[in-house]
């Protein structure tokens, strides 16, 4: 099971990544949105801001989000490890329910070019 710090690390490097990405994947980085991600098997919730291409996490929180984000994501701790190093498929993950995404239609439309 991955660990709190694993999975702040983990977003880290997603917001990295998408830091450094081109074309419609930073286009689709770029939005002004306030972002939370549940970790359900260690009930932790990362608080932050996607803002100029970068997720800034801002507050690691017990429990689940306590207020509603923008964007909000919820997954286990592995789940988001694997995502981020590429071994787990967004997209199937969502559609199977292993990853929970929650966001307005426009940001989900826009948010597709990342998936």
């Amino acid at each position: 099971m991955a660990t709190t710090e694993e999975c702040r690390a983990a977003l880290e490097k997603l917001s990295d990544n998408l830091g450094n990405a081109e074309g419609d994947v930073r286009s689709a980085a770029e939005l002004d949105r306030s972002v939370s991600c549940h970790i359900t098997d260690l009930d932790v919730t990362f608080a932050g801001r996607m803002a100029d291409g970068r997720i800034d996490v801002r507050e690691t929180l017990e429990g689940p989000p306590r207020e509603k984000a923008d964007i909000r994501l919820a997954m286990t701790g592995d789940d988001l490890v694997a995502l981020v190093d590429g071994e787990l498929n967004f997209a199937k993950a969502w559609g199977s329910g292993r990853v929970k995404l929650e966001a307005g239609l426009r940001d989900l439309f826009r948010l597709r070019k990342l998936l």
